[in-house]
C-alpha cells in the first residue's frame, strides 16, 4: 500500500479531483459508500488513464448494511460505482449500532475477500476491544484499522496496538480538516524547514512508521505538496514537540450513537 493516500470524503462529484490526484502521483485511494464519492471516484480514475492495477483503490460498507445479505450487495453496487471487479481493501466503516452480530458482519467481509471482491480487509473507526473481537472474529486475516489522527489526538494506545497486532494504522484527517493550519509550533517548524505546515504534519505521521495518512483536498497545489513530504526529515524534538499537541477535545469525528468508547 502507498504510504500516503487520497481522501475523497465531502468531495461530493469528484471526478476531475480524482484524475487530477492520480496525474499528481496518488496511487492510494480512499472512499466509500457513505462519502457519495465512489462514482466519482470511479470516473476519475477511468479519466486520468492510470491502468487500474497501479491504484491502491480503498472503499467501505456503512453500518447500515452490517448484515450479511446486506454486506454482500452494498459491496457489488460499490464496485459497479467504482467500475471495477475488486478494491485492493475493504473496510466496516463503524461498529453496528443496530444489534448486528459482530461475527456475521466479519464473515461477510471475508467472504468478499475469499470471492475476490477485495484483496486485504479490515476495520475503521473500531476501539481496541473491537478490533481484537472482529480479528478473531474474522475467518479471514484483517491488515488495516483506519481511524482519525493528526497532532491535536492523541492515539497512542491505538497504534501501539496495531503495532503489536500486525496491522497497519490508516490515519484520516491528518491535517485535523484545517484546524491546525494556525498552530504556532507546526508553523515554527515549518519555517524552519522551508515546508509547508501541512506537509509538516504528514511528515510526523509518517515518520512515526506504521501510519499511512490520507490527506484530502480539490487544491491542485495543495495535492502535489502533500506528496512532497520525503526529503526531509524531522528531529527528536521537533517530533516531540508536535507529539505535546494533543488536546482533551481534539478528535473531530465522534457522530453521536455511532461512535465506540474510544481508547
Amino acid at each position: 500500500m502507498p504510504a500516503i493516500g487520497f481522501g475523497t470524503s465531502q468531495l461530493g462529484n469528484c471526478g476531475e479531483i480524482v484524475a487530477n490526484a492520480l496525474k499528481a502521483g496518488y496511487r492510494h485511494i480512499d472512499t466509500a459508500w457513505k462519502y457519495g464519492t465512489e462514482k466519482g471516484v470511479g470516473e476519475g480514475i477511468k479519466a486520468s488513464g492510470v491502468p487500474r492495477k497501479d491504484i491502491f483503490l480503498v472503499t467501505k460498507v456503512s453500518h447500515e448494511y452490517l448484515k450479511a445479505d446486506a454486506f454482500a450487495k452494498s459491496v457489488d453496487e460499490s464496485l459497479a460505482r467504482l467500475q471495477t471487479d475488486y478494491v485492493d481493501l475493504l473496510f466496516v466503516h463503524w461498529p453496528a449500532i443496530d444489534g448486528t452480530p459482530l461475527a456475521e458482519t466479519m464473515g461477510a467481509l471475508a467472504k468478499a475477500r475469499r470471492d475476490g471482491k477485495a484483496r486485504h480487509i479490515g476495520v475503521a473507526n473500531f476501539n481496541i476491544a473491537l478490533t481484537e473481537d472482529a480479528m478473531r472474529l474474522s475467518p479471514e486475516p484483517l491488515s488495516v484499522l483506519q481511524a482519525e489522527y493528526h497532532p491535536y489526538l492523541d492515539q497512542s494506545k491505538v497504534l501501539a496496538f496495531c503495532r503489536k497486532a500486525g496491522l497497519l494504522f490508516m490515519a484520516y484527517c491528518p491535517l485535523g480538516r484545517g484546524r491546525l493550519f494556525k498552530d504556532p509550533v507546526l508553523a515554527e517548524i515549518a519555517q524552519s524547514k522551508g515546508k509547508t505546515l501541512a506537509q509538516v504534519a504528514l511528515r510526523w505521521s509518517i515518520q512515526q512508521g506504521n501510519i499511512a495518512p490520507i490527506p484530502r483536498s480539490a487544491n491542485p497545489q495543495h495535492m502535489a505538496e502533500s506528496l512532497q513530504v520525503f526529503d526531509f526529515t524531522l528531529t527528536g524534538d521537533e517530533m516531540k514537540k508536535i507529539h505535546s499537541l494533543a488536546r482533551p477535545d481534539g478528535r473531530i469525528a465522534n457522530p453521536a450513537g455511532r461512535a465506540p468508547k474510544w481508547d
